[in-house]
């Protein structure tokens, strides 16, 4: 059976997959008791492995089997819409799946090296936080959005204090206050567009909006900015993102590399809202709020920047790196344009990647400070506990220039301990920088090219002075971004003098290592995964595909007795 073959014949039930299994999975551990760590976490990775397959799969399915609308629509409960609960996957929730469920993978597989034994109930909660992230991301109707939105907060509340510490006590506390403070405003907001509408299905709503009366179109508008408003506290907008940095900084390191893409799913849950109820056919509704989003997404870009350059501790750089990332999407998903959306998706995979790879990498760094000299050479007898080699010194050969020291000036081996850390820390700085070859800057090439050349190249076309903003503050980020990371390279990779070289494990150096990898991938498959970005942005900004799948699905008929005694549908 080829795996096209296999996809077809588990879709549509594919579709629940990646919620059933992480719920399966957290109540399975949950039965485990707490002394058996070591079966826990192999279910753990066993069931993060098996939702990249299934998310993959899904990705697989929109791009080539889901033709013309590539829309999947499963049905729980097995009610018509808008009655029962939909769940609904497209190119842009597949792709979300997809991102999700390898940063899940690769922060398990990290934490298994030594985080997970910090506290109690680590892998039931990291797997409850993955299901509430793929139910946000599949559902297709608002309170079973903050249904997702809740299981997703209840188990990265606990996830932040793992691991106990003054640090995470405090950071919790502002970071529960927010979010309890922006779930008020989504039910308010849910509560105000149900009462003009009649419907919490985002696709029947969408059918609504353009027949609403003008007496209570003010209304409509007034619910979508409170419910807007909680998003915005997701996804870390100004001045709405004065928890992150404290937050991200002191959560450990496999957790702040998942919580990477929570700010994304708070732009998510903003660009699909927006573009369902508002696109651009809207009328006098058409794009509300973009300029206000565009407005916000240059401030918080700013702020990023200057957070970036001045903080010298590195959790708290990587944490302004997400408001940073959050700041761009946010501006340039704002101004409403297809090709600026592609742009911005592109740019979310590799951000996202980097800056999980970053989070990671900061724990590793934070340990070449920690470490106690041992001898240049170990040879640990455990396999499973085998560091990375230290390199025995080279001896001065003869008729070899010296220095001071009197070591050879070449010749010397870097220890691989500390040549990977430094690649590592290079590769994570050049891509949240935007700089080139890597994803980062091909995101923002493509972001600025549909910004400033909207009819391509060689036609004239009126640029908004956003858009010139927009230019002037990714050119001044990045350059702050290369300064604050080529600073910290030097405080902790090069002006260190007789430090001992760390040791690294292979398991927490293979999902870093994983995450970069992806990076390349993303450079080198980057016409192809343009192209299906593309394709995204412009199924959102014309939603009726997805309006019409939705609401045209129809339940399936219960089985009925045949005259035959057989069933049939």
């Amino acid at each position: 059976m080829t795996f096209a073959q296999l996809v077809e014949r588990l879709m549509p039930h594919l579709i629940i997959a990646p919620i059933l299994l992480p719920m399966a999975t957290a109540a399975v551990m949950l039965l485990l008791g707490d002394t058996r760590r070591p079966l826990k976490a192999a279910v753990n990775v066993a069931s993060c492995a098996l939702g990249v397959f299934c998310a993959a799969a899904l990705v697989y399915w929109v791009q080539h089997m889901g033709a013309p609308q590539a829309v999947g629509v499963y049905m729980p409960s097995n009610w018509p819409v808008p009655f029962g609960i939909v769940l609904v996957v497209d190119r842009l929730s597949a792709m979300m799946l997809l991102l999700s469920s390898v940063l899940g993978l690769a922060s398990v597989l990290y934490a298994c090296a030594r985080w997970d034994k910090a506290g109690v109930h680590f892998h039931p909660l990291f797997q409850l936080q993955l299901m509430g992230l793929n139910g946000a991301f599949l559902t297709a109707d608002l309170f079973n959005l903050f249904v997702f939105f809740e299981i997703m907060l209840t188990a990265s509340y606990g996830l932040l204090l793992h691991g106990s510490g003054w640090a995470r006590v405090r950071a919790s506390l502002h970071y529960i206050a927010m979010n309890l403070m922006a779930s008020s405003l989504f039910l308010i907001g849910v509560a105000m567009l149900y009462g003009v509408t009649g419907t919490l299905n985002m696709a029947d709503m969408a059918i609504m909006v353009p027949a609403i009366p003008e007496n209570d179109r003010g209304l409509l508008h007034a619910g979508a900015a409170i419910l807007v408003v909680a998003f915005l506290v997701k996804a870390a907008a100004w001045p709405l993102n004065f928890w992150l940095p404290s937050t991200y900084s002191s959560a450990s390191a496999p957790v702040s590399a998942l919580f990477a893409i929570m700010t994304k799913l708070g732009l998510y849950s903003i660009l699909r809202m927006w573009t369902l109820l508002f696109p651009q056919d809207a009328g006098v509704s058409a794009y509300f709020g973009g300029p206000v989003l565009v407005g916000l997404g240059l401030i918080t870009l700013a702020f990023g920047a200057i957070g970036i350059i001045a903080t010298q501790h590195l959790g708290r750089m990587a944490a302004f790196c997400v408001i940073l990332s959050s700041g761009t999407l946010l501006a340039a998903l704002g101004f409403g344009q297809p090709d600026v959306t592609g742009g911005a998706l592109y740019y979310t995979l590799g951000s996202t990647l980097a800056i999980s790879a970053f989070f990671l990498l900061v724990d590793l760094i934070d340990r070449t400070r920690q470490v106690e000299d041992r001898p240049d050479y170990v040879n640990e007898a455990d396999p499973d506990d085998e560091p990375f080699a230290y390199p025995v010194d080279l001896m001065p050969v003869r008729d070899v220039n010296l220095d001071e020291d009197e070591q050879a000036l070449f010749g010397r081996a870097i220890p691989a301990a500390m040549a990977f850390l430094g690649l590592s820390f290079i590769v994570c700085g050049l891509t949240i920088a935007g700089l080139p070859p890597l994803p980062g800057f091909v995101g923002k090439v493509v972001i600025l090219s549909g910004l400033l050349n909207p009819n391509g190249f060689g036609h004239d076309a009126q640029v908004s002075t956003g858009a010139w903003v927009l230019l002037a503050l990714l050119v001044i980020g990045g350059l702050l971004t290369t300064i604050a990371v080529s600073r910290a390279g030097v405080r902790y990779f090069w002006a260190p003098e007789g430090r001992p070289v760390p040791r690294l494990r292979v398991i927490e150096t293979l999902p870093i290592g994983a995450l970069l990898l992806l990076l390349g991938v993303l450079v080198w498959q980057a016409d192809a995964v343009l192209r299906y970005a593309n394709a995204t942005a412009l199924s959102l900004h014309d939603p009726k595909d997805y309006i019409g799948t939705v609401v045209s699905t129809k339940p399936v008929p219960s089985p009925t007795a045949t005259g035959e005694g057989g069933l049939r549908r």
